[in-house]
Order: structure tokens, then sequence, then C-alpha cells
């Protein structure tokens, strides 16, 4: 019992540390711009993550049950995997580095795994294809690559393919955007797109609920499934406490919502490093710039989201911010940045495997399981 109420408050703690290190993610750009006060950008990105991590759950469950076998996880592993995320968030957010939340709970989550079942690779699921009902001839077929399951392509594939298209489409929408509106004056574009990013930003800040909120809730409802059907950790629990029992693998209300307001707080906490990294030291932008970027890596982020993809929306919305700037000529992006950013990206999910096998073998050694 102690070790599922571990779980679940360490886990919170990852997700209010992701509301503040990735908040940049959704703001950066708005208050680069001058579109709106810091305070303002923090209230709206607060409110439109809590919408969107309400708004589905499909991340969730491939975090929950698609990247790893459940029979390798305990309490313990899963309180090792979100340490490792955790430490890996606290160190880059200190560096002012926009590294990926979601690369560090996964990277954390599967060298937990591993450790747990005594180096078994197997635990950790590479790929599973899906199979689905053919509407014509009733007869189950491959669901194909984007909607299987596992690390391949859930992880990595997303992760090398999702910066690309930030990078590309972002240039797309700034040569539109720069065909459409050449003729005008840059005062009268600025003032344009100073409102209409405003709603870039809000659904910048929804996409993101919908993906990084519901890896927390993955994580709480496989803790709570795990601790439900495979010990008796929740055995002679008070009537009250009944509804952490969870004897089929799902997503309360209650972890959605619980997850929702804990990355909101987060959230409205700011994160001030990254920020200043995304939003002025990467590329110097003016309001169809942000706007072009946010509607970029929202695009992308909705679509990963619907396919139930744990994307990093860092990655995503960085990506896009380097395509916006290199649109206009390449030497506008500062690639010195962007190499210390992409350093961050390679090395997250190695290192945060890492410091959860380490400490999954350092908590086996001692006898704690």
């Amino acid at each position: 019992m102690t070790l599922v109420l571990c779980v679940v408050f360490i886990a919170l703690a990852f997700e209010y540390i992701n509301g503040f290190h990735d908040t940049a993610n959704a703001i950066a750009t708005s208050v680069s711009t001058k579109v709106m006060t810091p305070t303002q950008a923090i209230l709206l990105s607060t409110v439109f993550n809590l919408v969107g991590a309400l708004a589905g759950v499909a991340v969730a469950k491939t975090i929950g049950k698609g990247l790893v076998d459940t029979n390798a996880i305990t309490m313990v592993s899963l309180i090792c995997a979100l340490t490792g995320a955790i430490v890996w968030n606290l160190i880059t957010w200190w560096y002012g580095l926009p590294s990926s939340s979601s690369h560090a709970l996964i990277g954390g989550l599967c060298g937990a795994a591993l450790a747990s079942s005594g180096g078994n690779w197997n635990s950790i699921i590479w790929y599973k294809k899906m199979m689905v009902e053919n509407p014509t001839t009733h007869e189950m077929v491959n669901a194909g690559f984007l909607k299987a399951q596992g690390v391949l392509p859930k992880v990595v594939a997303p992760m090398i393919a999702a910066p690309l298209l930030g990078f590309v489409i972002g240039i797309l929408v700034m040569v539109i955007l720069y065909a459409a509106f050449h003729r005008m004056r840059p005062h009268t574009i600025n003032i344009i797109f100073g409102k209409v990013q405003i709603v870039s930003a809000a659904w910048m800040s929804f996409s993101h609920g919908t993906n990084d909120a519901q890896k927390t809730m993955g994580i709480i409802a496989l803790a709570l499934f795990t601790a439900s059907t495979k010990s008796t950790a929740l055995d002679g629990l008070p009537n009250w406490l009944s509804f952490l029992h969870l004897p089929t693998f799902e997503i309360p209300f209650w972890v959605k919502l619980t997850c929702a307001l804990t990355m909101a707080a987060g959230t409205a906490a700011g994160g001030w490093r990254i920020i200043k990294t995304l939003g002025s030291q990467m590329v110097k932008m003016q309001p169809i710039h942000g706007f072009a970027a946010q509607t970029t890596a929202a695009a992308i982020i909705e679509s990963a989201s619907s396919l139930g993809i744990p994307l990093s929306t860092t990655h995503v919305i960085s990506s896009s911010i380097m395509g916006v700037g290199a649109s206009k000529r390449l030497n506008a992006v500062k690639w010195s940045v962007v190499e210390r950013m992409v350093w961050a990206w390679v090395m997250t999910l190695p290192i945060t495997a890492g410091i959860g096998y380490i400490l999954m073998l350092l908590a086996k050694a001692v006898n704690i399981h």
C-alpha cells in the first residue's frame, strides 16, 4: 500500500516538473514576440493544458501497456523509472536545455523494466503489430506501422520524423505566409498576427496537454493495475480508498483530473530558463513567426496524440522554430544553441534508461521489491 501511494506521489511530482519544464513549449514564442506578458501567457497555457489533458487517453494507454511488458513492472521499478526522469528533467532545466520529458520518462521506464526482469530484453516491447477487423471482409488485418505498439513505432520513429516534419512544415508555412502578406506593411502584419498568435498559443497549449499530461496518467494507471492484479498491495484497504483498485487497465477519471490539475499547477509555476532558450536565444521572431511555429507544432502534436504516440512536444516546437527561422536565411538560426539542444535530445533516452536501470539494480541489491 505504501509503495503504491509512493508511486502516485512521485508520478505527480514528475507531472508538476513536466509542467514547468515544458511550459516553454507553449508560450516561449508568445512571450518573445511580446504578444502576451509572461503572466498572461502562463495563465493561458495553464487553462488550455488543463483542458487538453482531459481530452483523451490514447497516449496514456501507450505509456501504460504499449512499451514494456507489464509482467516486468513492480512498484519499485516504477519509482526508479520516475526518479530517473525527474533527475534528468531537473538537470536540463537547470541548464536551460529544452529536452524531452516524454523521452526521459520512457527511457527510465525501459531501463527499470530491463533491470527488474533480470536483463531480459524481451521485457521491452520493441514492435507489436495491431490487428483490426476489415469492415468489408470481416477478417483481421494488420493496422499498419503507425498504429502498432512498441518502442520502435511509438518512440524511435517519431523521435526522428517529428523534428524533421516540424522543420520542413515550419519553412513551408512561413513561405505561404510570406507570399500571402508580402505586400502589407510590417506594422500591419504585426498587429494581425499579434492577435491570431494568441489562438495558436492556446492550440499549442491544448495539444501539449493532450500528449504530455497523459504520460503520467498511464504510469499511475499501470501502478494501480499492477498492484490490483499481481500482489496483495491493496488488500485490506478502507472502503473510502477502494477507488485505488484497478482490476483492468483503464484510465479512471480521478487519475485524469489529478494529473491535469498537477500539470496545470506546474505550468503556472513557469519555466523561465527554458523559455529564454526557446524564445530568444535560438531565433529572433516577430508575431508572424510565432504563429507559424506554434501552428505547425500544434498540428503535428494533435495528429500524434490521436494515434497514441507519446511525442516529444519539446522536439516538435523547437524544430518548428528552427524551420521558421531558416525560412528567412539559414544563419538566422543560432546553430550553436541548436547543437546543445540536439545533444540533450540524443542523450535523454540512454541516460534516463541507465539511471532507471542502475536504481533498480540497487533496489534489488538491498532487497527492496
